[in-house]
């Protein structure tokens, strides 16, 4: 038996992102931030990334170079999409002062507003109106501590931290961050919070954090803010996209 299927389209032409395209550029080993972001996303918002090395090391001479080297590089290859705003997705990599620097440069290259998400992060916590957080991190002491003094720069306390220790052995442990169990994860955060804390940090936006956020702000009675929300939060509003959200936490429901 023979079946034809008959499928009629109206005259206007099917476009992706309509209302926004989306670029981000993620870390090597990065499996995490694209989904989440996905899954965030909006009707008539689409996500366009690349990959670049990870820079755990930008306050060194040697370090800026080969970032902003990196950096070019990555922002040129999206560039010529013609994206509404670009993010770098990468919290280690992108703590970088004045907290605009690394945005302008990305801005000149790619003709287009631009995001980073160590300075998402700040962008939330001063929306929420938060200077005293606790910081819960997949990292290792050395990049926990230099997350410590960045934020202290910009007029944040953090006043406990808390990591997991990957990457303690060299950055071929990174991989695991995206591997950490579900349960283990929660249970970090949750010890992490300090009652001085108005506001809890999850950095890393390869850590899968995204679906647990409403019940670590109930738990917890305070705005949970991640590194792949806050990134996200930041480069929708740079594109003009003023949706808000009910589950994925305080700042995308009222910021």
């Amino acid at each position: 038996m023979n079946f034809r299927m008959t499928v009629s389209y109206s005259s206007s032409s099917i476009t992706y992102g309509n209302r926004a395209k989306i670029g981000v550029i993620v870390p090597p080993t990065n499996t995490v931030n694209e989904v989440e972001w996905n899954l965030m996303a909006p009707d008539g918002v689409s996500i366009h990334s690349t990959r670049m090395p990870l820079h755990a090391n930008t306050t060194s001479d040697t370090g800026k170079k080969a970032l902003y080297n990196d950096i070019e590089q990555a922002t040129l290859y999206l560039a010529p999409a013609r994206l509404s705003a670009i993010a770098y997705g990468c919290t280690a990599g992108s703590m970088v002062l004045p907290l605009t620097k690394l945005t302008n440069f990305m801005e000149n290259l790619a003709e287009a507003p631009c995001v980073t998400t160590a300075a998402s992060i700040v962008m939330a916590l001063r929306a929420l109106k938060i200077s005293k957080v606790a910081l819960a991190t997949p990292y290792h002491d050395e990049l926990n501590q230099h997350e410590v003094d960045f934020l202290r720069k910009v007029g944040i306390a953090v006043k406990h931290e808390q990591g997991l220790g990957i990457g303690a052995n060299g950055p071929q442990e990174y991989i695991k961050i995206a591997q950490t169990p579900e349960k283990r994860i929660f249970e970090h955060i949750l010890s992490t919070d300090c009652d001085e804390a108005g506001g809890m940090v999850v950095s890393c936006t390869d850590f899968p954090v995204l679906g647990m956020i409403p019940e670590l702000e109930k738990r917890m009675g305070k705005p949970v803010i991640t590194s792949n929300q806050a990134t996200f939060w930041a480069v929708l509003r740079a594109a003009g996209i003023k949706d808000q959200f009910k589950n994925f936490g305080t700042l995308l429901r009222h910021y």
